[in-house]
Formats: C-alpha cells, structure tokens, sequence
C-alpha cells in the first residue's frame, strides 16, 4: 500500500511572511485546564470580606458632634488637631468600614456639607459618628 502523501511528507515547513508565529508559551494556553466556574473563587472572598453596618445616630447624638463641629469651625486662626470616627461605605457591598483620622480642619463647605482638613481629606458630615480634640477640655465641653 502505498503513501497518497508520499509527495509532500519531507517538504520544508511553510513560514508565513505576514503573520507571526506564536511563541512556546502561547501554545500551552490552548491546553489549559477548562474553568467552569471562573471568578467563583474571587465571589467567595468578596463575600468573606467582613463589614461593619452604618450606624444611626439619635438626635442627641446629632446636635452634640454639631456643636463640637461649631466650637472647632467657630476659633479664628485654630490649628486645633481633632480626631474624626467616620462610617465610609464599601463600593462592592452593603455596609463600610469605621475610620479614624486625626488632622486639622482648614475648612467646612456649607454646600456640600463636608469639613475639608489640611491634608485634603473631605468628610461629609452626615458621615460623623465621633469627634474629639483636646480643646474640648478646655472649654470643659460635656456635649449637652
């Protein structure tokens, strides 16, 4: 029997002068593994990752950091150094994260209700959940 492709079995292999040829690396690729459930593992940690709730504030509560707020933004030329626990929320899911910042206010925009601080930080102040600073000791300031 012989070889219907007896003709052109030893021929040179034919090199495209327009397209190049793909490295080692890239023919593996079509050999990998199938995933059937891409991204499932990066869902699970997504969903692991812990966040806390947003907290509601009373009233009281309220009208305290307000008027802590207004001491602070009131003192003419004051580099008073403040502490600011803030509720930032998470982008991905409900909830967000408690954070503390220490600074210095330079400013509050009454439009958009934020306090702006020297560093350039801007927090929104619906977003307070405490302030604290050591003037607050001298004024002897209980928050009622």
């Amino acid at each position: 029997m012989e070889n219907k492709y007896a003709g052109i079995l030893f021929l040179p292999h034919r090199v495209s002068a327009l397209r190049s040829g793909r490295g080692r690396a890239n023919y593996a690729a079509q050999f990998s593994p199938f995933a059937a459930l891409a991204g499932y593992e990066g869902i699970v940690r997504e969903t692991e990752r812990y966040t806390e709730y947003r907290p509601e504030l009373d009233e009281n509560e309220k009208i305290r950091i307000g008027s802590m707020l207004a001491l602070i933004l009131g003192r003419t030329g004051g580099n008073d150094e403040i502490t600011v626990t803030y509720f930032v929320a998470d982008i991905l899911k409900p909830g967000g994260a408690y954070v503390t910042l220490k600074g210095t206010v330079k400013s509050f925009d009454a439009i958009r209700r934020v306090i702006v601080f020297t560093d350039g930080t801007e927090i929104p102040v619906e977003d307070i959940l405490a302030v604290d600073a050591d003037i607050f000791n001298l004024y002897m300031f209980d928050g009622a």
